[in-house]
This record gives C-alpha cells, structure tokens and sequence, in this order.
C-alpha cells in the first residue's frame, strides 16, 4: 500500500515535517506501507505558476499524480493566522476536484501554542469533508510544548492506527484495477462494518 504525506512546513528542519515523519513511522508500524513525501515548501513557485497558467510543472505533476495514486494521505499543516497554511490551501486547490473522494486522511496540524488547535476541526476537517475524503477521527496537534510531552505519541499513535485500518478495509474494498465494475462508496463501507 502507498501513503503519500503532504507537508506545509515552510523552515528547514520543520516542526510540522518531524509530526509528518512520527505519523507515517506510527502508520508503518501497524501496516507496511511504501512512503512519500510530498514536501510543498519545493512546489510553491510551481503552485502559482498552475493557478497563472493552468498548468503543472514536472515536480508538480508528479506530486499531484503521487496523492491522487495513494491508498492513504498523511496531510500536516503549521497554523498560520488561526486557519492552514496559503501554501497548504493553494496545493489542493490545484488537485482534481475528485482525486480525494473516498480517500482515507488522517489530518495535523503544528502550532506555537496549544489555542491554535481547533484549526484541526474548523478548517482542516471541513476542507477534506469538501473534497469528499474519509477524515479519520482522530486528528493531530503539536504546539510547541507538545514536543516530548505526554499525550502527543498517544495521540499518534491512534490516529496511525486508524489510518492504517482504513487503508486496509478501503484497499480490500476497490475493485482490481482491470475491473470495470465500480464499487460504490457506501458498499464499501457497509463491506468494512460486517
């Protein structure tokens, strides 16, 4: 299976790259999955050329065509006035409007403090909910005293857990690629619940 991570962390290292790295390790460890990153600090210049021109560039496509592929997504945000990142926002923006539907996602988010948090369940959650994705329901946060505290490896933990379920139920659901019969998104979840 292939988990794609988008990260929006703009500085090098990344507070919001570290959280990304923990969650697709925590997901690795409950299935073997084959990881990527999709780093969209590299794709910035490319991003608005595609809003100026209509088209991707090379790395962009490649990006693009990464999340679209994917069993799951890891996606990680920094908060950036209360709400994800204008980068973050630009890059889905840009993806097919039906490359995420049915698509397990497990959202987080970085932050300098703990009252940024509900960005996960005010602006994250609504924007995958929009583009018809299956939002796990545990999302992660990670302000800045979070880091080697309590609760924030318990808290990754379940939401890799959840992620990787998902990712095993929905794969089992799809149909073979050479299979022209689509499996409706309902029948697939009604298959995960028997």
């Amino acid at each position: 299976m292939k988990l794609v991570v988008v990260s929006a962390g703009l500085s090098v290292p990344s507070s919001t790259r570290l959280l990304a790295d923990r969650l697709a390790a925590a997901v690795d460890r409950h299935t073997p999955v084959e990881i990527q990153v999709v780093e969209l600090r590299d794709l910035a210049v490319e991003i608005a050329h595609n809003f100026t021109n209509g088209f991707p560039g090379r790395a962009l496509a490649a990006a693009l065509d990464a999340v679209t592929e994917a069993d799951g997504l890891i996606v990680v945000t920094p908060v950036f006035t209360a709400s994800y990142s204008g980068l973050f926002k630009s890059f889905f923006d840009v993806l097919d409007k039906d490359a995420l539907a049915g698509k397990p996602v497990l959202i987080a988010a970085t932050g300098g403090t703990a009252r940024h948090s509900l960005v996960l369940e005010h602006a994250l959650r609504p924007l995958f909910a929009y583009l018809r994705a299956v939002v796990v329901p545990t999302a992660v946060y990670a302000a800045s005293e979070d880091w080697g505290a309590e609760g924030l490896p318990e808290r990754t933990e379940k939401a890799a857990g959840e992620l990787a379920a998902l990712m095993q139920g929905l794969s089992a659901a799809r149909p073979a690629k050479d299979d022209s019969a689509v499996v409706p998104f309902a029948e697939q979840l009604a298959r995960l619940s028997a």
